[in-house]
């Protein structure tokens, strides 16, 4: 099978212990992680050869990042580096009624500072079939955004599937220009694209008919998403598929999964999972786009199969602490077949 490149910022992640306020902490746990680092070692685990493209510091702690991709069997050979820092983000895990916080120290990163030229994109894709993005990227910098387009452009004229999780952030975005002077370009070359109901109002101005996403909870349905999904085509004739997640968040510990697929002309849907004891929810949608793009590739003509891997696949990364999802082709196929035990394997 030919290899996936992803690329985008890996950051140091630090977050009090257990479900302490930043204000508890006198410690921090330490994770390397990152939309695209995460997409990569989902697909590494699951056996498909996979590359990660980022910018990274000539220091201790951009190798200590370097290393956790390494010893994930995630490919680093075309990582560049450059800059004096890797980015850090803060985490404050919430639980019931209390949402988590997400706090960002990336300004001037290795990452934010990169330019178009710094990677040689046609010998990165040499081999490969499959070139995933986020829309976390072109917010961090212009020039982030522009190696992205770099990057998507040739990636198109050589072939390869492209892929997005549209990923809005709105800490980001801080560079003087908006997501909808930027997103429509790079998106438009895409195959795949993964994205949720803010996803596609922030940066399109598309949304779903009545639903308000702060007030849907677990009521969000997969009929309120093909207004969304057909909106979606319209904009982007290139696109093959358009996916969503369905979250619905009856609180911080306890939420609801499940996701949708349209294809132009069927709208594929999947289980719900009960998640009622969150360990952690980040990284939960780059574990769904690891799962989807390895279902995609692993059966192309079965939609449904993959969207069932993807959402079985994001629903047990959410009990995994860390940023990536830590399962094996044969733990997700188990949860797909109904087996939510728990059970000891001996």
């Amino acid at each position: 099978m030919k290899k996936v490149v992803t690329f985008g910022e890996i950051m140091l992640r630090l977050a009090p212990e257990g479900f302490k306020r930043f204000s508890q902490a006198n410690s921090f746990e330490v994770v390397y992680g990152g939309g695209e680092s995460n997409v990569a070692v989902s697909l590494a685990n699951y056996g498909i050869p996979v590359d990660f493209v980022t910018r990274l510091p000539k220091n201790d702690i951009g190798e200590c990042a370097l290393m956790e991709m390494r010893k994930r069997n995630v490919g680093t050979e075309h990582v560049v580096f450059g800059g004096d820092r890797l980015g850090i983000y803060f985490l404050e895990t919430g639980a019931v009624s209390r949402g988590s916080k997400v706090v960002y120290d990336r300004a001037h990163s290795a990452m934010s500072e990169i330019q178009p030229g710094m990677v040689d994109w046609e010998s990165v894709f040499d081999g490969a079939d499959w070139f995933h993005w986020t829309g976390i990227t072109p917010a961090i910098s212009q020039g982030a955004a522009d190696a992205c387009l770099e990057a998507v452009e040739i990636a198109d004229k050589m072939g390869l599937t492209i892929s997005t999780d549209l990923n809005y952030r709105a800490k980001l975005w801080k560079y003087g220009k908006e997501p909808q002077e930027i997103m429509p370009q790079l998106v438009s070359h895409c195959d795949i694209i993964l994205g949720n109901e803010e996803d596609a109002q922030k940066h399109f101005g598309i949304h779903p008919e009545g639903l308000d996403v702060h007030k849907s909870g677990h009521d969000v349905t997969a009929e309120a998403f093909l207004s969304v999904c057909q909106q979606m085509m319209k904009k982007f004739p290139n696109a093959k598929k358009v996916i969503t997640t369905l979250r619905g968040s009856i609180s911080a510990s306890h939420n609801t999964w499940a996701g949708v697929m349209y294809d132009g002309k069927t709208m594929f849907k999947s289980d719900t999972y009960q998640i009622t004891h969150i360990v952690d929810r980040v990284g939960g949608g780059d574990s769904f786009m690891g799962g989807l793009i390895y279902g995609l590739k692993t059966w192309p003509d079965n939609d449904q199969k993959a969207l069932d891997f993807a959402v079985a696949a994001s629903c047990l990364k959410h009990t995994i602490l860390g940023d990536a999802n830590l399962v094996t082709v044969s733990e997700v196929e188990k949860l797909m077949g109904g087996d939510a035990s728990g059970r000891v394997s001996r």
